[in-house]
């Protein structure tokens, strides 16, 4: 606990309270946990911590009270190369002095040593061997660990390596803090690492509490909930600094705020080079098709609620969506984080990849944070392939880098207990390895393929109610989706515009005329779908899908026919939702059945 000075001192630790450590009020309890951690590791004689952050106040408000917790005595003495030690000003510009000085024994004696604490004048570090479990902190030494075998750094990392074992036996502490992770293989062994999280609901509240006071407050009840939540995800210091433009503005914090927090969470998301943050407005509405992944998604509106978690619903893990270009694997996505109202967080999996040797692993880290912090939120991984298609291969030609962060990352989706549902999308998803695709990484495999007949009707009809919401009516949707056999929802997007650009253009000016079921047909004429030049992937996407036990996506029956039979076949029986189904005898010469307008697709 936070020592009361008339106790006397124990090594035993004990609860936590605020007894002689009033100034530190409800801070305390907000840092109550990782206060704990570093208190039991410092017990525990670790010697080397290394602490990720890039807010170096909160991290040392918290060495402040681990010094306070348990012992007789600590302290913690603040090192770095341009003003040197906190309390004199020492070994300005040299990091092995200061680490010499941290190693140093006593030249005092205990009395003189002891004689005046409070004098700043007093040497921090000549009373090393009488303290107990004192903390030295030295900030930014991350260039130096990242470049180890350049000669003039060796010495640091033998003279960290020499204090590991003196600081253990003294049971003092060194922590290393930092924005960057670098550890040198050297001191793999001897370093702790510790990522200082992000603040919570709890201290996000407390936060705003202490900087706004109660007259300039204005808001409450759920607003204040959505306040808090729209802060998840952001640093001390952002959370601070939105805060003083609310009151620079307006003398208040109000409900009008959330949106400013909002666009300051965007802008630091965007600022970190490896998520974007995503404002959907697609419902399950603006889906043409895909009935059985919708009814799937609808049945999990509610997974992340409170009411589900008393329930003992557990937490959804993700999905995989699988499928050629254009099938709608983005925008399902967007649906997803719609229809759950969650933030949507877009990672690009080719910026986790650096040039430098240890900042990919970095990037990962600090992905895995920051979609932790805005938990409760969806995770898009766009084109999962493209990054990790070779790894399994051992192909990926960047010295293990690739597999390092794969490793990192499912890792995760196995054991995260954050609620961070995954989506992730794959166009060839024969190269992925087999460890993303085992149970467990994800709930549920999707396969969309190309759109029915039906399907295709339904997706001229929610295009055509985006562009001519009035008009819908004088389209002929039969026609089209006949005439629109192979084209991908995407590829019937793109040829309703080319129609409105072939009737603008055709047109005089101030005579233009409205584009009509013929423009459209023209356009669908001069189209060449994808499907015409990758018959062999959609082929093999469709074996692939049987052979995994993919769901369909869409609520296709020729298709749900095509990959039973196939599996089959392979004496494989894992396709599920196959109930009801109509008699195989339509069969084609392929073994595959037919598929509408009599042919093989």
């Amino acid at each position: 606990m936070f020592r009361n000075p008339k106790q006397p001192a124990e090594n035993k630790p004990r609860p936590f309270s605020n007894h002689g450590n009033q100034a530190y009020g409800d801070r305390a309890q907000v840092y109550e946990e990782i206060v704990k951690q570093i208190d039991l590791m410092l017990r525990a004689r670790y010697s080397l911590l290394y602490v990720v952050t890039a807010e170096e106040e909160p991290i040392e408000e918290v060495l402040s009270l681990v010094a306070s917790v348990g012992q007789a005595k600590r302290r913690v003495f603040y090192w770095d190369i341009v003003r040197g030690w906190s309390d004199n000003g020492a070994d300005k510009g040299s990091i092995m002095g200061a680490l010499t000085r941290v190693g140093t024994p006593a030249r005092r004696s205990p009395l003189e040593a002891n004689a005046n604490p409070g004098d700043r004048s007093v040497d921090p570090l000549d009373d090393h061997q009488n303290a107990i479990s004192n903390i030295y902190v030295l900030r930014d030494l991350h260039p130096i660990l990242k470049n180890p075998a350049t000669p003039a750094n060796m010495p640091t990392i033998r003279e960290l390596k020499n204090l590991a074992r003196q600081l253990k036996r003294d049971r003092n502490m060194l922590v290393l803090t930092s924005h960057a992770l670098h550890i040198p293989n050297e001191l793999a062994e001897e370093i702790t690492v510790l990522d200082f999280p992000l603040p919570d609901e709890k201290e996000i509240s407390y936060q705003i509490r202490q900087k706004i006071a109660p007259d300039k407050l204005k808001i409450e009840g759920l607003a204040w909930e959505q306040l808090v939540k729209a802060c998840q995800g952001l640093s001390r210091t952002r959370i601070e600094r939105v805060l003083a433009k609310a009151i620079a503005a307006k003398q208040q914090v109000d409900d009008t705020d959330i949106e400013n927090v909002l666009d300051e969470k965007k802008q630091a998301i965007r600022q970190t080079g490896i998520l974007e943050f995503y404002k959907t407005s697609e419902s399950l509405k603006s889906v043409g098709g895909l009935e059985n992944l919708k009814q799937w998604v609808r049945i999990r509106k509610d997974a992340f609620t409170e009411e589900a978690k008393r329930y003992g619903i557990p937490t959804p893990k993700g999905v995989l969506l699988v499928g050629i270009q254009g099938t709608g694997k983005s925008l399902s996505a967007k649906t997803i984080a719609h229809e759950w109202r969650l933030p949507l967080l877009r990672l690009d999996t080719g910026r986790l990849f650096g040039g430098i040797v240890g900042e990919s692993e970095s990037r990962v880290r600090q992905m895995i944070q920051l979609s932790e912090a805005v938990a409760p939120c969806v995770l898009w991984i766009d084109e999962i392939d493209k990054a990790f298609g070779n790894v399994s291969s051992g192909m990926d030609g960047d010295s293990g880098t690739s597999r390092r962060v794969f490793g990192s990352l499912i890792t995760w989706m196995q054991e995260k207990t954050s609620p961070v549902f995954i989506v992730a999308t794959a166009n060839n998803v024969e190269i992925l390895p087999a460890e993303l695709l085992r149970k467990g990484r994800f709930d549920e495999i999707f396969f969309l393929n190309l759109p029915t007949k039906a399907e295709r009707q339904e997706i001229f009809r929610v295009h055509l109610q985006k562009f001519r919401p009035t008009r819908v009516r004088d389209f002929d949707m039969e026609l089209l989706a006949r005439q629109t056999r192979n084209f991908s929802g995407a590829e019937i997007e793109q040829v309703i515009i080319d129609a409105i650009h072939y009737a603008f253009g055709h047109g005089l000016s101030g005579q233009r005329r409205d584009f009509t079921t013929t423009d459209i047909t023209y356009s669908i004429k001069e189209t060449v779908p994808l499907a015409a030049i990758a018959r062999d992937q959609i082929e093999a996407l469709k074996w692939w899908a049987a052979e995994a036990g993919a769901r369909t996506a869409s609520n296709d029956v020729e298709l749900t026919e095509e990959l039973r039979q196939f599996s089959r076949k392979r004496g494989i029986d894992n396709i599920d939702n196959l109930d009801n189904l109509d008699d195989l005898d339509n069969l084609g010469d392929s073994g595959r059945p037919d598929r509408e307008d009599g042919s093989n697709n």
